[in-house]
């Protein structure tokens, strides 16, 4: 006869379905209960997190909104520059000459490339063209050199910061005038070749005059100084 133990495991493989409960099907039912129970499928913590997550990509996309504008503008001069390229201008093709010709003259012609994109790239800026007599803190300057105006741009980032720039015609012999005007005021002016540049630094605003060629270009940066600005913009103006 065999032993008992035989027999049982005889009648466990052989039992017919619904009879004693299937092994398998028990060992699986286990492994599903416990994933169902593992920890991250709590509803409770799911639905939350998954509203902060909304929340903070929510405030991503209005904390990104200002920059929209800028974005798409710089987008827009990629492409364009890319599929027309703008010829270069030829060496004597400037603003001071088409300012000295009488001819109209707007902001982006006074700005290279490198020094427009600089300044429309501060997020919120607003330009300002006009004939508005040049910016400075020396009103008898203006008195003294008789500016005919032909155009002054005036930027304003969104800090209330100030660069404003003016291209205007003199009188040629009002050069020295304006150079002696200037170091009454405390201007440092190195002249040369017929050009005077004059500076000064004075609290949180800095002016710069160059009188050359018939021509004042006269810039003040108040708050806000562009790396370089009255010599970037004076290389782009007269070549």
């Amino acid at each position: 006869m065999p032993p008992p133990g035989h027999r049982r495991g005889l009648a466990i493989c052989c039992a017919p379905y619904g009879g004693i409960p299937d092994l398998r099907r028990t060992v699986e039912a286990e492994v599903v209960g416990a994933m169902a129970r593992v920890g991250g499928r709590n509803s409770l913590i799911a639905v939350p997190a998954g509203i902060v997550c909304a929340a903070v990509v929510a405030a991503l996309v209005w904390l990104s909104i200002p920059m929209m504008p800028v974005t798409v503008a710089w987008a827009g001069d990629m492409l364009r520059n890319a599929t027309s390229p703008r010829p270069a201008p030829s060496a004597g093709d400037t603003a001071a000459r088409h300012a000295l010709a009488g001819e109209s003259v707007d902001c982006r012609a006074l700005y290279s490339a490198s020094l427009w994109n600089e300044m429309t790239w501060q997020g919120r800026t607003i330009l300002d063209q006009s004939m508005d007599p040049p910016p400075t803190e020396v009103p008898a300057l203006s008195e003294v050199l008789a500016p005919d105006v032909r155009v002054s741009c005036a930027w304003t980032d969104q800090d209330g910061r100030v660069v404003a720039s003016t291209l205007a015609a003199i009188a040629p012999d009002a050069t020295g005038l304006g150079e002696a005007a200037l170091r009454g005021q405390g201007f440092s002016c190195a002249s040369g070749d017929g050009i005077v540049r004059c500076t000064r630094s004075q609290g949180g605003v800095v002016e710069a005059h160059v009188l050359r060629d018939g021509l004042w270009l006269a810039s003040l940066e108040r708050s806000w100084h562009p790396d370089g600005y009255s010599a970037r913009l004076e290389r782009s103006v007269f070549g």
